[in-house]
Order: C-alpha cells, then structure tokens, then sequence
C-alpha cells in the first residue's frame, strides 16, 4: 500500500520533464546558432580582410 502511494506520487511529478525540455530547448538553441555561426563565417572573415587592406 505504501509502495504503490509513493510510485504514484513519483509518476505524478513532472519537475524532472520539465527540466529535461529546458535542456532540450537550450540544446536545439545552440545548435541552431553554432550552424549559424558556421554559414556566415566567410563573410565576416571576407570583411575584416577588406578592411585590413584598406587600413
């Protein structure tokens, strides 16, 4: 009887989901922007190039 009030109780608490969907959503951020990063990396290196040679 005991055993079944307290796997009921640890079945009903949701703290752990939500925390493990914070570190999903912080995960999938930082992937998105590490790709971003990646994709516009020429371009900025291209820039600071153009502005070394013009100094």
């Amino acid at each position: 009887m005991v055993l079944k009030r307290i796997l009921a109780t640890i079945a009903d608490d949701c703290r752990g989901v939500t925390a493990m969907e914070y570190g999903m959503i912080a995960a999938a951020t930082i992937v998105a922007i590490a790709g971003f990063m990646v994709s516009i990396s020429g371009s900025i290196s291209s820039i600071f190039s153009s502005i070394d040679t013009s100094i």
